[in-house]
């Protein structure tokens, strides 16, 4: 997910590259892009409202430890271990505002073409020279 978030900011997050066979140099969709990466910051915001809501609450008191039957219950993290998820916490939000940007600018692009091939094509608003 960290590469496709950056795909959204750099230039080479819109098209194809070139060494992947059969679909190399296509444009990539920017409504297809700007969905997933609204889809996944929404589940990354989401993660962490459950997160901060089971502390909270203790909605699930302990989970699966996964080492035994006979293991004792660990001790859940305390409030020192916020300091290494504070970037996830920012994350989902981030992402968001990066995909809403990118829809932004892919539509201008888009829009900006359309005024350059009504150009080309003649059929653009007419210009007068006056001497």
């Amino acid at each position: 997910m960290a590469l496709s978030t950056l795909g959204l900011v750099y230039r080479w997050g819109q098209r194809v590259p070139h060494w992947v066979p059969l679909l190399g140099g296509r444009s990539i969709p920017a409504r297809l892009v700007v969905l997933v990466a609204l889809i996944g910051g929404s589940l990354l915001v989401a993660v962490c409202l459950y997160l901060l809501l089971n502390s909270m609450f203790h909605v699930v008191y302990r989970g699966w430890v996964g080492i035994g039957r006979d293991e004792p219950a660990h001790p859940a993290p305390g409030w020192e271990m916020l300091r290494y998820y504070a970037p996830l916490v920012a994350w989902g939000p981030l992402v968001i505002a990066v995909a809403v940007d990118y829809g932004r600018r892919a539509l201008r692009r888009s829009q900006s073409a359309t005024v350059i091939k009504s150009f080309a094509s003649g059929t653009g608003p007419e210009v007068t020279q006056t001497s």
